[in-house]
């Protein structure tokens, strides 16, 4: 028999409650996001949606980049598509990035948000909504006020902020 491992106090709370993870990041965002989910297990049991502020075009060349680095399926999400436990997904260029109580990835081309399309205050809105208090937001780098209020937001209705 082995040892037994230790687990802080509240992890399996956390890890039962928690449905999504929804992050946001701007400059210096993609190395980041590389030493989170590079650092994350391979068996992470919720979606991670992501919102990058990248200039257009660039977004294919991360999501692979990234992909190769972390082990992680990492796709740029579509419309209507289910979110995947274990998935990483990027709002596409020129869209929002949503989800709903099931799951289930939305795109908007809704007007931009802080100058910026897709908005991380979108996605946290959309987070905020659907799982309240079975969340997790993540604000790595900011541009200018996109995502603050919004996770301010998330907190208040009972998501794990960081």
């Amino acid at each position: 028999m082995g040892a037994a491992q230790r687990t802080p106090r509240g992890t399996v709370e956390v890890e039962r409650r928690v449905k999504v993870v929804a992050m946001g990041a701007s400059t210096g965002g993609p190395a980041a996001l590389q030493c989170i989910l590079s650092g994350l297990p391979r068996d992470f049991p919720v979606p991670i949606l992501v919102v990058q502020h990248i200039a257009p075009g660039f977004l294919d060349g991360l999501v692979t980049w990234l992909s190769d680095l972390s082990g992680f399926p990492i796709h740029i999400a579509t419309a209507y598509q289910s979110a995947m436990p274990g998935h990483v997904y990027f709002a596409p260029d020129g869209a929002h990035l949503g989800i709903t109580r099931h799951g289930v990835l939305t795109l908007s081309r809704e007007p931009s948000e802080h100058l910026v399309r897709p908005s991380v205050s979108y996605l946290f809105r959309s987070v905020a909504a659907s799982f309240p208090s079975r969340s997790v937001g993540v604000l790595l780098t900011g541009m200018g006020r996109d995502g603050a209020d919004e996770l301010k937001l998330m907190k208040e209705r009972g998501a794990y902020t960081i």
